[in-house]
């Protein structure tokens, strides 16, 4: 008897899919895309989601299914993109580097610039205390919801439940006039959902200018926030 997890299928082309629309988006922090990155990513979301194994044609298609479940799409999608990202972060030596940049693009690398940490949280059900599925979390500062370092990260993020209720941030640098100049930057984080009451947090963060804006980001370059934790309203 053949036993198949289908889930190798649907993940690998989720993860094909969404290398090929961040490549035409170019988001500086993704510095490689080869076959090596894509296979570690796929592992990562297999070691993450629930298999669902066939050994008939009438379990593919059950199986197929349950697959176009919008939810499960979600998670898993929500599961690549914090795939591709960490396997961004720990490149291997002998892995080729992207070096797509425009003229411009490397002109803005070498401006002055307050350079963001990826600020990441988790939002909690207060009757519970488990990460709460379905929250929306957004960012701002005095003028409104901050721009990102680019359109990969969502501002508003929303929660999902293959990422336990986590949510993650990267902020647009800021030009500065040059390096070494010392700021605080006042951000408030906001979590709603449906049927909870909505709760805001406000973080200061203290930033030394660096002499380029940065577009890769790196695990150490993380600020954690304390859980958000909504109730019921």
């Amino acid at each position: 008897m053949n036993v198949h997890n289908l889930m190798e299928e649907y993940v690998a082309e989720r993860v094909e899919e969404t290398y090929n629309q961040l490549n035409k988006k170019r988001p500086g922090w993704l510095v490689c895309d080869c076959e090596s990155c894509r296979l570690d990513v796929t592992s990562y979301v297999l070691n993450k989601v629930h298999p669902h194994y066939i050994v008939s044609g009438r379990g593919a298609l059950y199986t197929a299914q349950k697959l176009v479940d919008k939810q499960l799409s979600a998670d898993v999608d929500a599961l690549v993109l914090d795939g591709i990202r960490k396997v961004a972060t720990t490149l291997r030596p002998d892995h080729k580097i992207i070096a797509v940049q425009t003229i411009l693009g490397d002109k803005e690398e070498e401006t002055p610039a307050f350079n963001f940490p990826v600020i990441t949280g988790t939002v909690l059900n207060g009757a519970t205390f488990e990460p709460l599925v379905n929250a929306s979390v957004e960012i701002k500062d005095e003028s409104g919801l901050i721009q990102m370092q680019d359109s990969s990260w969502a501002n508003p993020a929303t929660t999902f439940k293959s990422t336990n209720g986590t949510f993650s941030f990267w902020p647009k640098s800021i030009t500065a006039g040059k390096g070494n100049i010392c700021k605080r930057f006042h951000f408030t984080i906001t979590a709603s959902a449906n049927g909870f009451a909505s709760t805001t947090l406000g973080i200061d963060i203290d930033i030394a200018s660096d002499v380029a804006k940065k577009k890769q980001f790196g695990s150490t370059l993380t600020y954690k926030v304390p859980d958000l934790i909504l109730f019921n309203s």
